[in-house]
């Protein structure tokens, strides 16, 4: 049966500004990609941040209006295709799924979906000024979230441990959960030092603490870090297998 394909463009704003260590985000465009076939319709959305994905670049929409007027080759083929665009390769799989499925927006059945159960997340705390990030963490504790994951590395560090500090003193670890998530905005001769003092903290985990791309510097800090460390620009524009295991090697 005849596939169709199109895509659409949506320009969404922030009810809040999103505040990270890489500048503050007001708004977000993202795309959807449709698929038709017969009665059935899938959908898929490509993510894209601007000025923070590895795929924001001039010739986007063009490498979607390409996918979508060439929906009919080999999947091999169109994968390769998009090995640079990881976010429209995400959203092309995202809409196959959903026409593969009973109902386009539930790929995976489960008792989240049938609304039996809930999934655990973490209550996320944008960079702010400090009062701010404190009515932000109050409001979380108030809605449940027992973990909550706070951006660093954008204020003083000084007032941010107080503010940890502070959370950390009326919560303790067994009630609640506190990660960090620096998105690379510490040196590597700054970093064992932040590790050192959120370690008195019983932090859970710390984000990116340092830029991407310095390999020997970010496995020296795994390997000496008294909190765990977890990847997360880290990660970005590596496309192949290959270079993929070396990364998680080194």
């Amino acid at each position: 049966m005849h596939l169709k394909a199109h895509y659409k463009k949506y320009h969404l704003e922030f009810k809040q500004p999103a505040g990270t260590s890489r500048g503050v985000m007001h708004d977000k465009t993202t795309y959807f990609i449709i698929l038709r076939q017969g009665n059935k319709t899938g959908i898929g959305e490509c993510g894209l941040l601007r000025g923070l994905s590895y795929d924001d670049v001039p010739d986007y929409e063009e490498k979607l209006s390409r996918l979508t007027e060439n929906i009919h080759l080999d999947p091999e083929i169109l994968r390769e295709e998009l090995r640079e665009y990881p976010s429209i390769q995400f959203g092309w799989e995202q809409a196959l799924l959903s026409l593969q499925s009973e109902h386009p927006f539930i790929l995976y059945p489960s008792d989240f979906t049938s609304g039996k159960s809930g999934i655990a997340i973490n209550g996320l705390i944008w960079m702010n000024d400090i009062e701010n990030m404190k009515e932000q963490v109050k409001d979380k504790l108030q809605k449940g979230f027992r973990v909550i994951k706070i951006k660093i590395g954008n204020l003083n560090f000084e007032d941010e441990w107080r503010l940890l500090s502070g959370i950390r003193a009326l919560h303790p670890s067994g009630e609640l959960e506190l990660r960090v998530d620096a998105n690379g905005a510490y040196t590597p001769e700054e970093a064992p030092y932040i590790l050192d003092r959120l370690a008195q903290l019983d932090i859970h985990s710390i984000e990116q603490p340092i830029r991407a791309g310095q390999w020997d510097a970010m496995a020296h800090l795994c390997r000496n870090s008294p909190v765990p460390i977890a990847l997360d620009e880290e990660l970005i524009g590596i496309l192949d297998s290959k270079r993929k295991k070396e990364l998680l090697e080194a």
